[in-house]
């Protein structure tokens, strides 16, 4: 299995082959091979900044001459006007490499700054809220990134790191026991030391659940009256997790309940760019 970097690398060799493809011919026409510049990230609005390093991998593997001097580190809070770092070197390079650079730092920040709001509506509560796998293919990795900058925890990166038995694995499987019974079983065969969640929608698979010694339950679409009821009687013999449907104005009410995560794919699925740009300076 490919390391993080290894991924992130991929993903950078196919933003440059989609955007430069064989060259950005109007810099190249334009622009003397020898002219030499520096640009700077100026932000235009309000939010987290996410996605410095990514921005210092876009400029080393695309052209190592080129120098960044970062004044604003990732996680921090900017407004409009901030300049989060300056980048010198051949200009044909600064301008080749600013959509790619600017797509990601955008897309990073503005799923920072969405998860600081959705965990700042919990301050003062245990609750954490966690991201899901709905991402954008290919950028999974910078996302959830982005979510721990953001302040916010990752669920799973994919289906590889944890046994997350849903509503369909269940009704296949014929039921919580059975399912959880051959996870453990093929974990003990694969020799993998993954936690176990089950998706239940009722208090019959709740009991199911705690019975077969889950590690997490997920409290499937429950209003807040019923995930009161779910967390005093699983009374913290798993962890709670809510999901469904939970939205910024939702958020704060199920965390009252008393659960330790709340996923929202809102976080990474529907999010707006943080608005900044790369100009001349």
């Amino acid at each position: 299995m490919k390391t993080t970097d290894q991924l992130i690398d991929d993903l950078l060799t196919l933003a440059f082959a989609e955007d430069v493809g064989d060259g950005d011919h109007t810099t190249l026409s334009t622009i003397p091979a020898d002219a030499n510049g520096r640009q700077h990230l100026l932000v235009k609005e309000e939010g987290i900044l996410a996605g410095v390093e990514i921005a210092r991998k876009v400029f080393e593997k695309f052209d190592p001459s080129l120098k960044m001097t970062v004044y604003i580190h990732d996680g921090a809070h900017v407004k409009p006007g901030d300049i989060a770092f300056i980048v010198e070197g051949p200009v044909r390079s600064l301008l080749q490499t600013e959509r790619v650079m600017l797509n990601i730092m955008q897309r990073m920040s503005g799923i920072a700054t969405m998860t600081a709001r959705y965990q700042e509506r919990l301050a003062g509560l245990k609750t954490k809220v966690l991201d899901t796998r709905k991402t954008t293919p290919g950028m999974r990795i910078l996302e959830k990134q982005a979510v721990k900058i953001g302040g916010g925890e990752n669920h799973r990166i994919g289906l590889f790191d944890m046994i997350l038995i849903k509503d369909n694995h269940v009704d296949f499987a014929g039921g919580i026991p059975q399912a959880v019974a051959s996870a453990r079983k093929y974990l003990a065969e694969k020799g993998k030391d993954l936690k176990i969640e089950v998706e239940v929608r009722n208090t019959e698979e709740i009991l199911q659940a705690l019975e077969a010694g889950v590690d997490r339950i997920m409290l499937d679409n429950f209003t807040p009256e019923r995930t009161r009821e779910a967390v005093k009687l699983i009374n913290g013999r798993a962890e709670v997790e809510s999901s469904g449907g939970i939205t910024l104005d939702t958020l704060r009410q199920y965390g009252e309940c008393g659960v330790d995560f709340i996923s929202v794919g809102a976080l990474t699925h529907s999010v707006k760019g943080l608005d900044m740009s790369f100009k001349h300076c």
